[in-house]
């Protein structure tokens, strides 16, 4: 009886241990066949392991020889991906242009406004550097109003240009001193114009260019201070200037902003980095003129919701205490 029960375990055991080798043989399989696949598509040196394994298994290698020529063929997959994957993430860097850093802009907080002074010296520089090539169709001499200069100031700053109105009584169009409800001025008449001018590139609207990028303040910050000679290697051809963060690293547009470049009327040390950040903030609230006003609102509902939570609660408290205090008692008896 305990010779049969024996035999019946030893039985039920090699019958285990079949089960697993044929799991093992089935997954062994499996993974060859997953890195037969790997191999042919990531490697040009995986026809050549793919074809040594097939021939081992083929003349019945022993199984030490086989392990041997898996952990080879894991290794060049593993190394097939990894290079695939470097290459992807430099043709991704090349393609998009390398990535900002992240500045703290004084106007990021919840609760933060901009730098109005930083905004004025910012328009400062737009109208000394960017505004022979760049335009900013969407802002009018009045938005500057409160902002960074005073009626009169602005008022000043619009008449030194002439606008082209009309048509008068005659039918004929005239020119006139500029308004507080003009525009800023265009630079070109029209794309073709701007494009014969620069080359064949097109400067781009900034009205909402810290807006349309990427992480727009950081982007542009980093893009008009980061100009340098290009690596070794790489040739930019001529017309074109290297810049890292720009997509494809060649850009049509020079260095603009270097140290000294103009003078600030509150006596600001122009460096660059101090152009930068100033006609960022500009920037920036060029493309966000109400943010302060939102943040203030926001906050306003904030406090008068807080205020109405509060008395819901003491309602609440005040009505329904007697209700979920009460105690229910039945009598069963009568």
């Amino acid at each position: 009886m305990l010779s049969f029960e024996a035999e019946e375990n030893r039985s039920m055991s090699d019958t285990k241990d079949d089960a697993r080798c044929s799991n093992k043989m089935f997954g062994r399989r499996a993974i060859h066949q997953l890195l037969r696949e790997r191999l042919q598509s990531k490697s040009t040196a995986s026809p050549v392991l793919s074809s040594l394994i097939s021939k081992k298994e083929q003349e019945g290698v022993g199984s030490a020889t086989t392990k041997s020529w898996r952990a080879v063929a894991l290794f060049g997959a593993g190394v097939s991906g990894l290079l695939s994957f470097a290459t992807v993430a430099s043709c991704d860097e090349a393609e998009h242009g390398l990535d900002a850093p992240n500045y703290p802009w004084p106007h990021n907080g919840i609760l933060n406004s901009y730098d109005h002074a930083s905004i004025r010296r910012g328009h400062q520089v737009y109208q000394q550097v960017c505004a022979s090539c760049h335009s900013m169709s969407l802002i009018s001499y009045r938005d500057l109003v409160g902002v960074a200069y005073t009626e009169e100031e602005t008022k000043a700053m619009a008449a030194e240009i002439e606008v082209v109105d009309g048509p008068n009584d005659e039918g004929e169009m005239f020119t006139r001193p500029g308004k507080l409800s003009d525009r800023f001025p265009q630079p070109y008449a029209n794309e073709q114009a701007a494009r014969f001018a620069n080359g064949g590139a097109y400067p781009p609207d900034l009205s909402l260019i810290t807006k349309a990028r990427h992480n727009g303040q950081n982007y542009v910050f980093a893009l008009l201070t980061g100009y340098r000679d290009p690596p070794a290697g790489i040739s930019i051809r001529e017309g074109l200037h290297y810049n890292p963060y720009f997509p494809g690293g060649a850009i049509a547009m020079p260095k603009m902003l270097n140290d000294g470049a103009l003078e600030y009327e509150d006596g600001t040390p122009a460096t660059e980095a101090q152009m930068g950040k100033d006609i960022v903030s500009f920037l920036s609230w060029a493309a966000e003129p109400e943010m302060e006003e939102r943040k203030l609102m926001g906050f306003k509902w904030i406090f008068v919701l807080s205020l109405a939570l509060l008395q819901a609660g003491y309602y609440r408290r005040l009505r329904w205490s007697v209700l979920k205090s009460r105690k229910l008692v039945l009598d069963v008896v009568n």
